[in-house]
């Protein structure tokens, strides 16, 4: 799981950040999270691709979702031909349409927009799922959290063929499905080679927000959280006002949460070049490891047992 911060600014962009946006290549599978303006420069310039099948949009405030027309055009320049699918809040289709007509042009490919509500899983993908997940801001919103399947044991290669006298070959395949085997006069049970599942990975991504108890919850465990995190302390009233939250309250949230890292985005301008007060307070309420993603910076996500 790899993911590429496209945009991390707030509501305005600076010479360094874009509006929101958030690429994740998972295995193969190509995410976008909200699509700020000029998402699809920021595409050809971070060696993403545009090779995305869905985008799922947090809120429709314009840092969110001004890029859609934009992206579209360059996959209709581009020539293609697979269908889109575009999931947002329930109650925002309207707005999404408009967006994906407002130059007046249909666009040459299927785009299907789908109404989420928190709760849903919204992508049942090959071995994970997005789920929307409840968040808290000045409109209809909604976070997503991508949720790997449980991984299968480790089989035990060493016992199977030394202690147990099985060579590699069909045999090991089926015990790793969960099959017993037949061995020299017994049943093998695939416990006793295979060890317990190992949990996958999981992403949670919050749009805007206050903090909320279902941001804590779908958070349990991360292996990362990127969470809102506008303002330093110093502005927690403004915060509030906006329906935003400081680097503390995102701190606060992966403290709870047991999230392994936490990345804080959509930095107000007001901190120019230096997010390094919202970094502090963050780092005072979270034990993890806790960054301020550049536009462009790259990351792997590691499986919870590496």
């Amino acid at each position: 799981m790899r993911v590429t911060f496209l945009g991390t600014s707030g509501a305005v962009p600076t010479t360094e950040r874009n509006p929101s946006a958030l690429f994740v290549n998972r295995d193969g599978d190509k995410l976008l999270f909200d699509c700020g303006e000029g998402t699809q420069r920021q595409m050809m310039r971070f060696g993403t691709g545009f090779a995305v099948d869905h985008v799922f949009v947090t809120h429709t405030h314009g840092d969110h979702v001004l890029g859609i027309p934009g992206l579209l055009q360059t996959f209709d320049f581009n020539d293609r031909e697979e269908p889109l699918a575009i999931h947002a809040p329930a109650g925002t289709r309207g707005t999404i349409e408009d967006l994906v007509s407002v130059t007046g042009d249909t666009p040459s490919f299927p785009v299907r927009i789908t109404q989420v509500s928190a709760g849903d899983t919204v992508l049942d993908g090959d071995g994970y799922e997005v789920r929307a997940i409840r968040t808290q801001h000045r409109c209809q919103s909604v976070g997503y959290a991508v949720v790997e399947d449980d991984r299968k044991g480790r089989f035990d290669r060493e016992k199977a063929e030394e202690q147990l006298g099985i060579e590699p070959g069909p045999k090991y395949s089926k015990l790793h499905r969960g099959e017993p085997v037949e061995h020299e006069g017994r049943t093998v049970q695939p416990e006793e080679v295979v060890g317990p599942d190992r949990p996958g990975r999981t992403l949670v991504y919050t749009g805007d927000t206050r903090p909320t108890d279902a941001v804590v919850e779908a958070s349990e465990d991360a292996d990362l959280l990127v969470h809102d995190a506008t303002f330093a302390d110093d502005w927690a009233e403004r915060a509030r006002t906006t329906a935003h939250a400081t680097g503390r309250e995102a701190g606060e949230v992966a403290q709870e949460a047991d999230a392994k890292r936490l990345a804080l985005t959509h930095i107000s301008t007001r901190y120019g070049g230096n997010p390094r007060p919202i970094l502090d307070d963050a780092r005072e309420a979270f034990d993890g490891e806790a960054f301020v993603p550049d536009d462009g910076r790259r990351i792997d996500v590691p499986f919870p047992d590496e």
